[in-house]
């Protein structure tokens, strides 16, 4: 049996049921029916006192407590789940003429006396996914996949604020419902600030970024990206009453789940062809991205009568809106210089509107692709937006290209700093050579500086640009040897400004190891890569000192991340710039947890199978972690152990299969030094 912790009184646990039911309530009020009645402020003080709550009495955490929401330790990858109900694909139409033949195909399918109405909604550009609730509690979330079978995302998507633990009122016992996760306009633009300020690309277009989030291996970073869901439907399970999507619509709202506030129940086609009119131009007032609306017959009879064919049901279509392509003149292309010296070429151009917004400038990737579409200065070119956010060029318009043209030349040297390029082996990009180029230490002095990194307050891009402009800065460790007076000299800083700058650069030699090597802008190492590594070697000198072979065996790392750190810590500058930062009294380690005990399965990683005599899942879970252990969700190579309880699934077949060790119950308790 699990340990108990301490007697919890039953003030403690009224007052715990209370701030669930609580917050519960305003997040409904805040997603669902978009009438918050308290502020952000008052919000996060419940949840706190929630959270001291559990902290006191462990024994008051269950699965879905609001405060489980945060990510747990990242997991080794994603287990691939069948759908009990296919998730089909839909059919698209692309004007008014075939929506016209859609209504005319539905009403052949139907009676001659039937009359059917529609259900209109927007069409949010996301990723599809299935929520399955068992007695009300989120059981798992998956997505689509190829329709019969997904990933099971669920340690992620319980991140997702909008995404109810338990659903409120009278649900089924069992509901798997449809929706689409996606993410907000504010929200791309919030993280694409934060990269920019890391140094890092910017995340494309709001799809992409949310099935690149919901495909991040540590749901920690999952939170931190504020993902969003609209739930449209639910699975015609046996218990699950369905009499007209409407009434669906209305059904999970009462359950807490949110739904798109702009779906509309119309009569005829011609009240559906003026609804996708209005939306046409409304759309670019909105939050979040969508590129069409999807029609659904609203009568459950109609639809069963309708039926499907093996790829998408009759009952629904969607009507996509034209992309938006604007002509314009390309004035200038200009070459940018990245962090790690890669060159980017980027279209100037006379201001266009576009998608609701004026664009001057676009991305044109690299040079091969500039070269496949041969845009020259002076064209005239046809603009898009990627995903309706990021603009770029789809052609040049051959039959307008003024007679003087001439194909962009490749660089053969940085234009930041006139040093030798080279195109990456393999590769597409070409990169500056020279580590001293000045462009290259403003991309790692601001990403360096960043809160992911360093977090040193006040170090602002423009404040880099001037640092490295006076050489008062020519690589990271300059940072630590500013003087007051000389930062107080600079446009827009004064006495204050700079005394506080000073004060927040010597709080940033306090940072752990695995910041510091966030912020090396080590290539392929990101924020959780740096984290791995600094748990792993603690110290800076034993991670320089790390062969090939121990860090290919690193649980997250793999070769190409493996030789990217080895060739960093063997080149002689880098070494030299650790010994600088040594000399400046940086911190250079980690920390272990404070509080930490025994740890006998320090670094060995456990997937669990079947059902547990004393554990739950979770409960199994949190215990492998406080022995030092990683759970992990699916069975690899470098899976050490399989823990086996009853029934278990083809993890055991895998796990035998692969030669990994498989443990009872009761070996595992052996192993772990203890009962639980």
């Amino acid at each position: 049996m699990v340990k108990a912790g301490k007697q919890i009184p039953t003030a403690a646990r009224e007052r715990c049921q209370a701030l669930r039911t609580s917050i519960a309530r305003h997040n409904r009020l805040y997603y669902v029916e978009a009438q918050p009645e308290i502020g952000d402020a008052e919000f996060d003080k419940l949840l706190k006192e929630l959270e001291a709550l559990e902290r006191e009495y462990p024994d008051l955490v269950t699965a879905d407590s609001p405060t489980q929401r945060v990510g747990g330790e990242p997991i080794a990858g994603f287990e691939t789940v069948s759908h009990q109900v296919p998730m089909l694909s839909i059919d698209n139409t692309y004007s008014p003429e075939e929506l016209r033949a859609f209504d005319d195909r539905v009403k052949k399918g139907l009676e001659p006396a039937d009359s059917p109405s529609y259900v209109v909604e927007l069409k949010i550009d996301g990723v599809a996914i299935s929520l399955r609730y068992d007695a009300g509690r989120l059981a798992r979330a998956a997505t689509r996949g190829d329709g019969e079978r997904g990933d099971d995302v669920t340690a992620n998507v319980r991140t997702i604020r909008s995404v109810p633990l338990r659903l409120a009122g009278d649900s089924p016992p069992v509901l798997e419902v449809r929706g689409e996760v996606y993410m907000r306009r504010d929200e791309l633009a919030r993280l694409n600030a934060l990269r920019e300020e890391s140094g890092e690309p910017p995340l494309a277009n709001p799809r992409n970024a949310t099935a690149g989030t919901l495909k991040q291996l540590d749901p920690r970073v999952v939170a931190q990206r504020r993902l969003d869901i609209a739930c449209y439907d639910v699975a015609p399970l046996e218990g699950v009453e369905l009499t007209a999507h409407w009434d669906t619509l209305a059904a999970l709202k009462r359950y807490g789940l949110p739904v798109n506030p702009f779906a509309t129940r119309c009569e005829s086609i011609d009240r559906v062809l003026a609804v996708c009119d209005e939306w046409r131009s409304k759309r670019h007032e909105l939050n979040f991205e969508t590129d069409g609306m999807v029609v659904k017959v609203d009568a459950a009879a109609h639809r069963r009568r309708l039926g499907a064919t093996s790829k998408a049901p009759r009952w629904v279509i969607a009507y996509k809106f034209p992309a938006e392509v604007a002509r314009t003149r390309l004035t200038n292309i200009t070459v940018q210089v990245g962090k790690t010296g890669t060159l980017t070429p980027v279209a100037e151009m006379e201001p266009a509107r576009l998608a609701g917004t004026v664009v001057r400038r676009a991305t044109l990737h690299n040079f091969d692709e500039l070269a496949r579409k041969d845009v020259r200065v002076g064209d005239t070119i046809e603009v898009q937006k990627a995903g309706e956010i990021i603009p770029q060029v789809l052609r040049a318009v051959a039959e307008l290209r003024p007679a003087d043209t001439a194909p962009f030349p490749i660089p053969s040297e940085c234009p930041a700093c006139g040093s030798a390029v080279r195109k990456d082996p393999e590769g597409v990009y070409l990169r500056c050579l020279n580590p001293a180029c000045p462009a290259q230490i403003k991309g790692r002095l601001k990403h360096f500086a960043s809160r992911g990194a360093m977090d040193i307050e006040g170090m602002g891009d423009v404040l880099v640009e001037q640092l490295v402009d006076k050489r008062l800065v020519t690589g990271l460790a300059g940072v630590y040897e500013l003087s007051e007076a000389a930062v107080a000299g600079l446009e827009r800083m004064g006495e204050k400004s700079a005394a506080n700058l000073i004060a927040a650069i010597e709080r940033s030699k306090g940072q752990p190891l695995s910041r510091l090597l966030n912020g090396l802008g080590i290539r392929h190492v990101g924020a959780h890569t740096a984290e791995v590594l600094a748990a792993q070697f603690t110290t800076i000198d034993a991670l320089m000192d790390a062969p090939l072979e121990a860090l290919c065996d690193l649980y997250d790392i793999g070769e190409t991340v493996a030789a990217s750190v080895r060739d960093f810590f063997d080149t002689a500058e880098n070494r030299e710039l650790i010994e600088r930062f040594r000399a400046h009294g940086l911190a250079l380690r980690e920390e272990a947890p404070a509080g930490a005990g025994p740890r006998p399965l320090e670094g060995k990683t456990f997937v669990v199978t079947g059902t547990l005599r004393g554990y739950t899942r979770d409960g199994i879970r949190d215990r492998i972690k406080a022995l030092g252990g990683r759970p992990s969700s699916s069975v690899s190579a470098k899976t050490d152990y399989v823990i086996a309880g009853e029934n278990p699934g083809s993890k055991l077949s895998k796990a035998q299969k692969l030669d990994v060790q498989v443990l009872t119950e009761d070996e595992f308790e052996r192993l772990a030094g203890g009962t639980p």
